[in-house]
């Protein structure tokens, strides 16, 4: 699944788990549920991942199996909680949150790109008219051309180029180096993190209740959290933890968790109590991360808004400054 993918398909992801959360939840089986949204899936697009799902059930395949055959199609993050919930016994809260999950996200994401609609239209508004008042005083069809489609299409390449470089189906290489461009970015590099360090705690905690051992459950966390960094910082100190490190001195000695984190998990840990505060850091990290995108999509506008306004003002006072030159000759040849 896309790192950017339309409102529209996270909504659809959301149904799709609502539907199994509702049907599990009344003692329905996962694979009679599987069988039921077969006929009526949450849209034409589920209809072909639902049928192979369903083949694989049929060969034997426990769900989380089941899904990790259909590749990309299926997050890491998805398939460790529901790992997890197979494992305890939880099929339907884990799918009630995975649906809630996407839910928000679609919410999201939907306000987002509504309140960049109308900057959206200023801005080509601002790139199209002006030059065109000037292309019926002058002409010059190659001057018109140069500026709006010389504009507009560096534009649209940067959009597409950075829509395409955030697709799922990139390689981890490349995911990695797009989380190391992106962390130095102020809001934008923390509200990823945030999003990170949620997924991680709340598959942490899903597997550790489903009974999986410490080790194995932060591989697999940290495969769903969706960051390359914590997946290196897991992977470089799982031989110490195996040697005798608690997971906590781990933790503490790395630079990929902050230090909120470190040490609730570390009191936890002695305490514990590692599933409630596991559970506390998912709701804290998921609240920050939702909060700094409201910034975001907040202010991505205004700076859309006040960009546009410059160039008017620079078209505006660049119109009337050849205005005037022009007048100035015609009253000087006078």
């Amino acid at each position: 699944m896309e790192i950017l993918p339309s409102p529209r398909k996270l909504t659809q992801r959301g149904e799709f788990y609502y539907q199994l959360g509702q049907l599990t939840a009344t003692g329905v089986g996962v694979t009679n549920a599987v069988d039921l949204l077969c006929r009526k899936p949450p849209s034409r697009a589920y209809r072909e991942p639902l049928q192979r799902l369903r083949t694989h059930l049929a060969e034997g395949d426990t769900f989380s199996d089941a899904l990790a055959r259909l590749g990309l199609w299926t997050p890491a993050f998805d398939i460790a909680l529901i790992e997890a919930g197979e494992r305890s016994g939880r099929m339907d809260a884990v799918f009630i949150l995975l649906g809630n999950y996407y839910a928000d996200r679609a919410t999201l994401l939907r306000r987002a790109l509504s309140d960049l609609a109308y900057p959206v239209f200023l801005f080509h508004f601002a790139v199209v008219v002006l030059p065109m008042v000037q292309y019926f005083q002058h002409s010059n069809l190659t001057v018109f051309l140069l500026q709006t489609v010389g504009v507009l299409v560096p534009v649209y390449a940067i959009v597409f180029g950075l829509i395409y470089s955030a697709r799922g189906r990139r390689s981890g290489k490349w995911r990695a180096f797009i989380e190391s461009v992106l962390r130095p970015i102020p809001v934008i590099g923390t509200a990823r993190q945030s999003l990170a360090l949620a997924r991680l705690s709340v598959s942490l905690e899903a597997l550790l209740n489903a009974g999986m051992t410490i080790i194995e459950a932060w591989d697999i966390a940290a495969a769903a959290s969706g960051s390359p960094a914590i997946q290196r910082a897991v992977a470089a100190w799982r031989p110490q933890v195996v040697a005798g490190l608690t997971p906590a001195e781990a933790v503490g000695a790395s630079r990929e968790f902050p230090e909120m984190f470190a040490n609730l998990y570390h009191t936890a840990e002695i305490s514990g109590q590692l599933d409630q505060t596991l559970r506390r850091l998912y709701d804290y990290y998921l609240d920050e991360a939702t909060r700094k995108m409201r910034i975001i999509t907040a202010w991505v506008p205004r700076i859309i808004y006040f960009s546009v306004a410059l160039m008017v003002a620079f078209k505006v006072i660049s119109f009337y400054t050849s205005y005037f030159g022009e007048l100035n000759k015609i009253m000087n040849g006078q």
